[in-house]
């Protein structure tokens, strides 16, 4: 009798185990070719459209009015290390654009040479050189002129003079011989403009393409499907009204703020109101240049003053003053793991402080 009651257990065991089971696993091969099916289907969606819209990196940032040789970038990356070139040695081009961090600080600002803070986010070095302007407010044209104003800025690098710091270069028996390689051409090579023309060569080295242009150049595969996914949100949600090209970004000058009023938002105090400040046309308060997304992930803090912290809300917020949509948060999960694909790290030795210092 206990033979027959055992046996009926396990055959009531056996069948509750075998309800539990929800039918066979796939396997590793009918999983790959189910992503590879959706893929495809994503890719007759939307490949077509990215490439319209944006290009893939440049392989060079070249400026025909300061020609690149392995002498000037060599003295540009140096230069762009060295504490000297601020007024009291605290602070190089690298302190606020770290290109161990993706070329910032990650500081909602950043302090100058004396310790005070500057009124607005130090934004990446990295593939700024494409950029059709520089700063928040676009007040430099290119970074061979961005360059040089920090360095007088009191805020910032704080050096008196351009003059000034000329002749504290002009003492440095190392930086003798590196102007007279990097300008051969000059009789007096040590000018505040070949430091300029210098950093510039230099900078215009740091780019950064990602798996995102191996998309744009034709590999479907490059991207996975949840990038796709998210691309695909990217392009319907109308984030390209103002982050398109190579750059996703950095191309134009946009309000920030056209349904409402961005600091109610994002808590800035003070408000800054752009590129007003400078030119002060009312037309133009309020109007920032549109950041570049490439390593936005990265990035952070956000905006202006660097005022948001994660990249989520400033998603949201931006949709929502920029465009006028609140986003879904699996929208927003899309748009990150999108915006992810975007970052491609510098090479070690590019990062490295120069041995010379």
């Amino acid at each position: 009798m206990k033979t027959i009651k055992l046996f009926f257990v396990l055959i009531l065991f056996f069948m509750i185990s075998c309800g539990d089971k929800k039918g066979p696993k796939k396997n590793v091969m009918e999983q790959q070719m189910e992503a590879q099916k959706v893929s495809s289907e994503l890719e007759a969606q939307i490949g077509e459209r990215a490439r319209s819209t944006f290009q893939a990196l440049a392989m060079k940032a070249e400026n025909p009015k300061n020609p690149m040789t392995d002498a000037k970038v060599k003295l540009g990356k140096i230069l762009y290390f060295d504490t000297r070139l601020s007024k009291d040695g605290t602070q190089s081009c690298n302190t606020c654009h770290d290109l161990n961090t993706f070329g910032v600080d990650n500081k909602p600002t950043s302090p100058g040479d004396n310790g005070g803070l500057g009124d607005r986010n130090s934004p990446t070095v990295l593939n700024a050189a494409l950029h059709t302007s520089q700063f928040w407010d676009g007040r430099a044209r290119d970074v061979e002129e961005q360059a040089g104003m920090p360095i007088t800025n009191p805020v910032e690098m704080a050096i008196p003079s351009e003059q000034f710091l000329v002749d504290r270069l002009s003492k440095v028996e190392l930086y003798q011989g590196l102007f007279k390689e990097a300008f051969p051409d000059e009789s007096k090579p040590l000018t505040y403009l070949n430091i300029q023309n210098a950093i510039a060569a230099f900078e215009r080295t740091l780019l950064t393409p990602s798996k995102f242009d191996e998309y744009l150049k034709g590999n479907a595969n490059a991207l996975s499907v949840d990038e796709k996914k998210g691309l695909k949100t990217f392009m319907e949600v109308g984030c390209t009204t103002c982050h398109m090209g190579s750059l996703l970004g950095g191309n134009i000058l946009q309000k920030f703020g056209i349904y409402s009023n961005y600091w109610e938002l994002t808590g800035s105090d003070p408000i800054d109101e752009g590129r007003f400040a400078e030119t002060g046309n009312e037309a133009e308060k309020y109007m920032f240049k549109a950041p570049s997304l490439r390593n936005i992930s990265k990035t952070h803090p956000y905006f202006h003053d660097g005022s948001v912290e994660s990249l989520e809300e400033a998603i949201k917020i931006i949709a929502k003053v920029n465009l006028n949509i609140d986003l879904n948060e699996e929208q927003v999960k899309d748009l990150v793991v999108f915006m992810d694909a975007l970052t491609s790290d510098l090479p070690d030795d590019v990062k490295q402080m120069p041995a010379e210092l």
